[in-house]
Formats: structure tokens, C-alpha cells, sequence
């Protein structure tokens, strides 16, 4: 049985073959020349959503090509749709142009399905009484393009959402925003935090 031991963060200046370097990712190497990234999974820090209009995870590495956003017990005090935006600066988010759909459904209700341009929607409908639990995972497809494809359900009641989205954005993703459509909604229970990965 062999045990790998990382002693350094320091990058090693000409990795031999077969060595794994650590300085915030790894890498392994078959050859003086080829390296290849096994990036990491890095965890944000978690956010109460219990006040504000939104919640934002900035200054993302620009490696990064998935994002996992998860969402335990969150409420808002309104009926808005909770939606994710994407940003390309600390304050700058993309706030239409999203393809894409979110459907719910209910026991005892028909499934409900409805269309949002401004963000990838956490649920087709929004309620004061909603209390979602889930995840959105956001992958680099090509470029600037990511999509988004999310699945959860409610404490509040028996309800399941799932959601599926793109969006092509003008430059580089750096941020993420949890928000409302409606942009006043507060957020009032639970909380969110991302994953991301290269």
C-alpha cells in the first residue's frame, strides 16, 4: 500500500514524471512536458438566507467549470421565483436571456410548468410558505456558454421542482447571485452555499 504525502504548497519548478504538485490544485503529470488539472472540489463559505434581496458568491476563479449552488430551507417573505444569476463581475449579473424551464408538482395538484428569462428559476412559482431544499448545478459547456440543471423538493409541503437552463454570457463567470425575480422579495429562513470545481 503506498501513501501519498504533501509536504509544500510551493510548486515544483520542472515536475518529473509522475509527480502531483499542490498550490491550490492538483496536477498530475505522465511527462516533463504534459500536465494534466485534477482540480479539486472548493467549498464557499455557507450564507444565512435570512435577509436581503440576494445572496452573492464572488470573485470565482476563472478555471472554474462547475458549480454546484445548494439551497437548505430557504424562504422568502413574497410569492416571487427564487432564481439564480449568473455575473461576470462583483456587479455585474446577467439578468436576461436564460433558456430554459422549471416545473413543480404538488400531491393531489397538476404538475406546474412555466418559462423564466431573467434567471434559472429554483421552481416554477414562488410562496411566503415555500421552503426549499435542493441543488443547481451549473456546468461550462462551451466558451462563455453554461448550463444549469437543478432538482429539490419542500418541507412545507409535498412538492418537488426540478429546472433546466443555458445562458451564453458576455465574458468570463466570476459570481454567482441567489435572488428573486421580483428583485424585493427578502429572504427570511435557511441557507445557501456553493461547490465549485475545474
Amino acid at each position: 500500500m503506498s501513501i501519498l504525502v504533501l509536504t509544500s504548497d510551493t510548486l515544483i519548478g520542472t515536475p518529473a514524471t509522475g509527480n502531483i504538485e499542490y498550490n491550490g490544485q492538483f496536477f498530475g503529470t505522465d511527462s516533463n512536458a504534459s500536465r494534466a488539472q485534477m482540480q479539486r472540489i472548493t467549498s464557499g463559505t455557507a450564507v444565512a438566507s435570512t435577509s436581503g434581496t440576494s445572496v452573492d458568491f464572488t470573485a470565482l476563479p476563472s478555471w472554474v467549470k462547475r458549480i454546484t449552488v445548494q439551497f437548505s430551507g430557504v424562504s422568502t417573505n413574497g410569492s416571487s421565483v427564487i432564481q439564480v444569476q449568473l455575473g461576470t463581475g462583483s456587479t455585474s449579473y446577467t439578468t436576461s436571456g436564460y433558456l430554459g424551464s422549471s416545473l413543480a408538482s404538488t400531491s393531489g395538484s397538476a404538475p406546474l410548468i412555466s418559462l423564466v428569462t431573467t434567471g434559472i428559476a429554483i421552481g416554477p412559482d414562488g410562496s411566503a410558505t415555500f421552503v426549499k431544499h435542493g441543488t443547481l448545478v451549473l456546468t461550462n459547456i462551451t466558451g462563455n456558454t453554461w448550463v444549469g440543471n437543478g432538482n429539490g423538493g419542500n418541507s412545507d409541503v409535498a412538492r418537488v421542482w426540478t429546472c433546466g437552463s443555458s445562458i451564453a454570457l458576455a465574458a468570463t463567470l466570476t459570481a454567482v447571485r441567489i435572488t428573486t425575480v421580483s428583485g424585493t422579495d427578502l429572504f427570511d429562513l435557511g441557507s445557501v452555499n456553493i461547490l465549485y470545481e475545474g
